[in-house]
């Protein structure tokens, strides 16, 4: 079984076969879970994607335009072919 240590900051690495079973990367939220036998259970805080529904605005405030699967390709092959 990994092991990990505390840093003087209280900061865990978690070992990366662990993230790996959890499936975490850089970012991921997890809950610690203290059960009453004083042993912890870590949860990783799945988001369901209908959270992020309406969270886009335009620069004005606006609803941004629904765009079909064609106008984004075509709008991202535009913004790869601007040199930067």
């Amino acid at each position: 079984m990994p092991i990990a240590t505390l840093t003087s900051k209280g900061q865990v690495t978690i070992p990366k076969p662990v993230r790996e079973a959890l499936g975490i990367d850089a970012g991921d939220e997890i809950d610690f879970v203290l059960a009453a036998n004083g042993s912890v259970r870590l949860e990783v805080r799945r988001r369901d994607v209908r959270e992020l529904a309406g969270s886009l605005r335009a620069v004005d405030g606006k609803r941004l335009a629904r765009l079909s699967l064609e106008q984004m390709d075509a709008a991202i092959a535009r913004h790869l072919a601007t040199p930067e």
